[in-house]
């Protein structure tokens, strides 16, 4: 079977696996992390002592959330991006219900695992909140969100817009901002330019968790597609990219080696020191930001950092 005729015939998933992995240089999806083993050891990751990410996120929360609500407005619906198990936006939420005696809240995510999580963790703690979780990729189906009703408060945080290269990250948010009505709203969390050195031990864990973590799409790939990836030939690397401001992560094949996708019909030859690479993560600074925001038709109305301004969580409006 040719390549054209494999391609054709895939759906979402497995085309990302065949065409990043016939591309020089190769590439996954950082979407493909997120199975259910995947979400579990992403859960564990933001627990890690080095992941300042998520505590650092929080803490800005715990201390702004009343404010962050009362800025944005009075909305009706919050739908959070990428939400995951939803541990911080429940901050958001008890403050959102000093303002309102109803509230729906729309988790979105790729991981049913993780959304079935979320629902459960609001639907315990916040019985009066109304929780209507979507299964979808936001990347490419945000219009599914216009067809939401009230008055609406997008959370996007994590940093995960640090996810996508800036042209394709001005085209998310485009998009987004497509579906929203004017004077909507939404709260965008950057992870901030620190030192080098801090950026790296949190995406390199002593405990090995982040390795375990890119590892699994490996272990992914060959329990939904037939694969004999040999995870004890791949090691996990963590790079800083300077002139791109980014971490990215690769997977590094320690071996020549060959790797049977039956499901694909192909093998993909590995050279020694041949990495795959699975993820960016931008880190931003003020202007950056700011490019962002201007590029995708919104427009910023206040920001929020903690004490070491490692972290920055902005409101910008529809």
């Amino acid at each position: 079977m040719n390549v054209n005729s494999v391609a054709l015939a895939l759906d979402d998933n497995a085309r990302e696996v065949f065409h990043g992995l016939t591309s020089l240089p190769k590439r996954l999806s950082p979407r493909l992390f997120y199975d259910a083993a995947g979400s579990a050891l992403f859960e564990q990751i933001t627990e890690q002592p080095e992941y300042y990410l998520t505590s650092t996120e929080q803490s800005i929360f715990e201390r702004y959330a009343p404010e962050m609500i009362r800025a944005a407005g009075e909305a009706s619906t919050i739908i959070e991006l990428g939400a995951g198990t939803a541990r911080k936006t429940m901050l958001l939420l008890r403050a959102a219900l000093g303002f309102r005696r109803t509230l729906t809240f729309v988790p979105v995510d790729v991981s049913r695992f993780a959304l079935e999580v979320a629902q459960h963790r609001v639907r315990s703690e916040l019985p009066q909140v109304a929780v209507h979780p979507l299964v979808l990729d936001y990347d490419r189906q945000s219009s599914t969100l216009a067809q939401l009703s009230g008055r609406k408060l997008v959370l996007y945080m994590g940093s995960s817009i640090g996810n996508f290269e800036p042209m394709a990250a001005s085209a998310l948010l485009r998009r987004l901002r497509s579906s929203l009505a004017r004077g909507d709203s939404l709260l965008l969390g950057t992870d901030m330019r620190k030192p080098v050195d801090v950026l790296l031990r949190a995406y390199d864990d002593a405990a090995g968790i982040t390795a375990q973590f890119n590892l699994n799409v490996l272990a992914r790939i060959n329990r939904e597609f037939d694969a004999d990836f040999d995870l004890s030939r791949f090691v996990h690397c963590a790079i800083w990219n300077e002139r791109e401001s980014r971490i990215e992560m690769h997977l590094k094949s320690i071996t020549d080696q060959h790797v049977n996708i039956n499901a694909l019909e192909t093998s993909i030859h590995f050279a020694s020191g041949e990495t795959i690479h699975t993820e960016n993560s931008y880190k931003f600074s003020p202007w950056m930001i700011e490019s962002l925001a201007g590029n995708s038709g919104f427009r910023i109305e206040q920001r929020w950092s903690d004490e070491r301004n490692w972290f920055t969580v902005a409101l910008l409006r529809a």
